[in-house]
């Protein structure tokens, strides 16, 4: 079995060798290293892309808007999900966006991934019928049952989720109130030792 720090570093260079230049390329072995961890098909749709597409034939959005739509062709998964990355603060004030048509959509789950981290929300991916959660870089989870994934998105919403507690106030106050039966009492001694100034003051 490879390691990560081995798919990392062969993605990254193969990126380099079909013309990206080293920085992305390294953005894209951090991106396909999150994918096979996270137990999807990185690696294969990784050399699917690069064998089967023209680099140059991509249209790359350099600012992103609201509603992001490709001038003649689709849009690169890599170069858009360098500029989400780098985008991200701003793009969050849309709350929402939306793209049209972006080839080997698995390349972009993982540039959302890492950009949910940056600002501290959950991200939902829709695209077709496939639902993604991303969750702060720490996992991706989704209703994708398919064993091949699918090429091309031709329409694709992102959402920012406000950041919530999963529970109510009075299930927190149950639990609180019954972590407190763990409360040591204080005493005159525990007063004596605690932090701060004590019986002695060298002031």
């Amino acid at each position: 079995m490879k390691s990560l720090s081995e798919i990392e570093t062969t993605s990254k260079r193969a990126a380099r060798a079909v013309g990206f230049s080293w920085g992305v390329s390294e953005e894209v072995g951090k991106c396909v290293r999150l994918l096979e961890l996270f137990g999807l098909p990185g690696i294969k749709n990784l050399v699917l892309y690069f064998k089967n597409e023209n680099l140059n034939d991509f249209d790359n959005l350099k600012l992103i808007h609201k509603d992001n739509k490709p001038n003649k062709n689709k849009f690169c998964p890599i170069n858009l999900g360098v500029n989400f990355i780098d985008q991200i603060k701003t793009i969050e004030t849309f709350n929402k966006c939306s793209f049209k048509d972006i080839a080997y959509p698995i390349l972009f789950l993982p540039f959302l991934s890492r950009a949910s981290e940056i600002i501290g929300k959950k991200l939902i991916l829709n695209f077709d019928e496939n639902k993604f959660l991303l969750n702060f870089n720490v996992n991706i989870s989704s209703n994708f049952t398919k064993d091949n994934f699918p090429t091309l998105a031709n329409n694709i919403q992102i959402h920012f989720l406000d950041n919530k507690d999963n529970f109510n106030e009075l299930e927190w106050k149950n639990l609180y109130k019954l972590s407190e039966e763990t409360f040591v009492e204080e005493t005159d001694s525990s007063k004596k030792g605690a932090a701060g100034a004590g019986l002695t003051d060298n002031d």
